[in-house]
């Protein structure tokens, strides 16, 4: 067996793989680019990879096969633990299957998301996971594989959710079951819709059909936090609020009203019941923050993951709702 010589850098070449596994340049080759060669051929070469520490350079690599093995995840921002535990899965999940992440944060801007994804394609990355409050996407140049979280937009651009929807109803169905009598739904966001603003209407839907007294206050645009709160304000008379079950549009926005509510001597979950959606767990305590629907955060990203990665097998774009669940934290009756 040849023993390789190393160049001076210390950093092993492919010629210093050939010469420790015995075999020709181009056998190391195939192996680096997954080609098959006989397997007496392949377990030399990768002994000699493990023995030396080569290092495969992915960025030369990308320019002869066209794939970088890296995805771009487009996030308005990381400050919203939802943004941050969805980034954490969809990052794990690629790294599952041997991609990397390049992460951009765009703050809401269209204009910088545009800009985040023409860079995303001037590196040749493979694929682009959006959360995006891009008005459309229909100027993005189609050779790049996308897939959005949370926005639909029809066409050729799959997106994944939780099931917004069915989560509203199911908030609504379980204040009700807890003995709520009048409900209240509390939205806001950005200006942009997206798949999220279906958890209004499903609430809607399911009060209805169960024949309560309810109301909605969904507000959009960028005073929408504080402008919701001033709201609650006004509802809250001697010490009373006018309603007995709020479903709040996020966990944070139901920590929210539940601290507002206990600043004006409103016992939770006693008097007012408060269920949020999102699910993510305290890292500090290991418990949801208040009752809550849940989203599939895993299955979220491992969906997102496969559809950009399996975007060459021409598939036809969906718009895939992943099931939701409902967990009793410490705001609602069930919880006592």
């Amino acid at each position: 067996m040849c023993h390789a010589v190393l160049k001076k850098s210390g950093q092993p070449t492919m010629k210093d793989v050939a010469r420790e596994a015995g075999v020709s340049l181009g056998t190391v080759s195939k192996v680096i680019n997954e080609i098959p060669v006989g397997e007496t051929y392949k377990n030399r070469v990768e002994s000699a990879i493990r023995k030396l520490g080569y290092r495969v350079n992915n960025y030369a690599r990308g320019l002869k096969t066209n794939k970088t093995n890296c995805v771009a995840l487009l996030m308005p921002s990381l400050t919203h633990p939802f943004f941050a535990y969805l980034t954490d899965a969809l990052t794990e999940s690629l790294m599952r299957h041997d991609y990397r992440a390049i992460l951009m944060i765009t703050n809401y801007d269209p204009e910088a998301e545009t800009k985040c994804l023409l860079l995303g394609q001037q590196n040749k990355v493979d694929g682009v996971i959006a959360l995006t409050y891009h008005p459309n996407l229909d100027e993005i140049d189609d050779s790049i594989p996308i897939v959005t979280i949370d926005r639909h937009f029809p066409g050729r651009i799959p997106c994944v959710s939780s099931d917004n929807f069915r989560g509203g109803e199911l908030a609504a169905e379980k204040l009700v079951e807890l003995g709520c009598k009048k409900l209240l739904y509390l939205g806001t966001g950005p200006e942009i819709l997206g798949e999220a603003d279906k958890r209004g209407p499903g609430f809607e839907n399911a009060c209805r059909k169960a024949g309560v007294g309810y109301d909605r206050i969904s507000l959009h645009g960028g005073d929408s936090d504080t402008a919701i709160f001033d709201l609650i304000r006004e509802r809250i008379k001697n010490g009373a609020f006018d309603f007995d079950g709020i479903f709040c549009k996020a966990d944070w926005l139901a920590r929210k009203v539940l601290n507002l509510l206990q600043e004006y001597g409103i016992q939770v979950p006693e008097e007012v019941q408060i269920i949020g959606y999102d699910g993510i767990i305290d890292y500090a305590t290991g418990l949801y923050p208040c009752s809550t629907i849940v989203q599939p955060l895993a299955m979220m990203a491992e969906a997102a993951v496969n559809l950009v990665l399996h975007a060459d097998e021409d598939l036809a774009p969906v718009n895939l709702c992943l099931p939701v669940t409902y967990v009793s934290a410490g705001t609602t009756k069930d919880s006592l």
